[in-house]
């Protein structure tokens, strides 16, 4: 694995150094997406304004259901994609859609920069947090393909996870199956109240994972509806982003 030099304070440029050399440079997150077209907002892992730092998009193109499946014949198309992202200098690859979660063995095996394919994989450590008697609420984009043999690839136990689903609402249509207009006012009002119900009506759930990767504009207001913390896509890229680009410390002492 060959990594490009991280410059730790102005007078690095001043040196010479070689680093690999590549047609653009900077890009310490590569994301692998879909090619799906509907209004994707700030928060959006689909948008790049989403980030503090910049990151590279590789597109695949096949219908998501899928990789809701975890089809194999797609398999190629999500390597190949990972692979493109490497050769451009990426220092860890992630996915836009938590059901990339199929391929992560394959992808991680595939390249020599860390994959972090799917929010799901914060399943455990989120599990971890908490007591054993209390579960983890995730909101998804299908939750028939949540089953416990996938919580369970995640590292997590299907018996403490609360599978809802939100693909099915009628707001969030537009993301589920394309469309050019996006009532966002509606669908942030839907996600609310569900977070808020399911919430009341289980009070065991200690903290709230989102699946897909259309949802993190919406974390602010489901953690203000529900009072948990609430862990997606974001939390994940940024955890990562901080681990493959370290920065120095300055201050007083």
């Amino acid at each position: 694995m060959t990594w490009q030099k991280t410059l730790q304070a102005p007078g690095d440029l001043d040196a010479a150094f070689s680093v690999p050399a590549h047609f653009a440079s900077g890009f310490a997150i590569g994301v692998i997406a879909v090619d799906l077209r509907y209004p994707k907002l700030p928060g959006n892992v689909a948008n790049a304004t989403t980030f503090a730092f910049p990151v590279l998009y590789e597109r695949v193109d096949f219908p998501i259901e899928q990789l809701f499946a975890g089809d194999p014949a797609i398999k190629d198309q999500v390597v190949g994609a990972a692979r493109r992202l490497e050769a451009q200098g990426v220092r860890a690859i992630v996915g836009a859609c938590g059901f990339f979660a199929h391929f992560q063995d394959d992808v991680a095996e595939a390249v020599q920069v860390p994959v972090f394919l799917s929010s799901m994989l914060q399943l455990p450590l989120v599990e971890r947090s908490l007591p054993a008697s209390r579960r983890v609420l995730v909101l998804t984009a299908d939750a028939a393909s949540v089953d416990g043999a996938f919580i369970s690839h995640m590292g997590g136990t299907p018996e403490r996870c609360l599978v809802c689903n939100v693909g099915d609402r009628e707001s969030f249509a537009a993301i589920r199956w394309g469309d050019t207009t996006l009532d966002n006012g509606r669908l942030t009002a839907d996600l609310r109240d569900l977070a808020a119900r399911v919430c009341d009506d289980n009070p065991d759930v200690g903290a709230i994972l989102l699946e897909c990767s259309d949802l993190p504009p919406y974390a602010a207001v489901i953690q203000a509806a529900t009072g948990r913390p609430v862990f997606d896509f974001i939390t994940l890229i940024n955890w990562v982003h901080a681990a493959v680009v370290q920065t120095p410390y300055y201050g007083y002492f």
